[in-house]
């Protein structure tokens, strides 16, 4: 009986004191004011305590008040730019050709369609592709930037050939 007594007492006193360190570990957010105003000078302030008369405002600055509650932070990161779109003329000599193709030979036309989804589902599913390099003959590893190439370029006949 009194060993149990020793026991719960032991585990009472454990849990107390594992619920006062881990609410002592825990901070209490409060609201603050956080005061603005612009000096002669034209120098912005920021502090938690109003301007003293020697920094108060003159009837050029003003004060503000804030709350620390409303102050939202801002986003941590890049943005990526955007690239500009352009249409060149190019593009559009590459879409008079897949449309002659397609009007003399629709079973080429889908064929090209086939091939370029097929290749496209190749390069997207893997990222450790190897090409044959048709000068040399030998393989060669394709880096990341010739996979991404070949993955416009797969984009670009799949639109050009697939009526989708």
């Amino acid at each position: 009986m009194i060993n149990t007594t020793n026991r719960l007492s032991h585990k009472l006193g454990i849990l107390a004191s594992s619920l006062l360190i881990s609410l002592s570990s825990v901070a209490f957010v409060s609201a603050n004011t956080i005061y603005t105003w612009v000096d002669d000078n034209g120098v912005t302030h920021y502090s938690q305590q109003p301007p003293s008369p020697t920094d108060s405002p003159t009837n050029n600055a003003f004060t503000n008040k804030l709350y620390s509650e409303d102050i939202e932070p801002k986003r941590i990161g890049t943005v990526a730019p955007l690239k500009p779109i352009t249409q060149n003329k190019q593009a559009s000599e590459l879409e008079k050709k897949a449309a002659a193709i397609t009007l003399a030979d629709k079973q080429q036309a889908q064929q090209v369609c086939e091939n370029a989804k097929h290749s496209l589902n190749v390069l997207t599913t893997h990222t450790k592709l190897n090409k044959k390099n048709n000068e040399t003959g030998e393989v060669v590893a394709m880096t990341e930037e010739q996979r991404q190439a070949s993955i416009a370029e797969q984009n670009e006949r799949i639109r050009l050939f697939c009526n989708i």
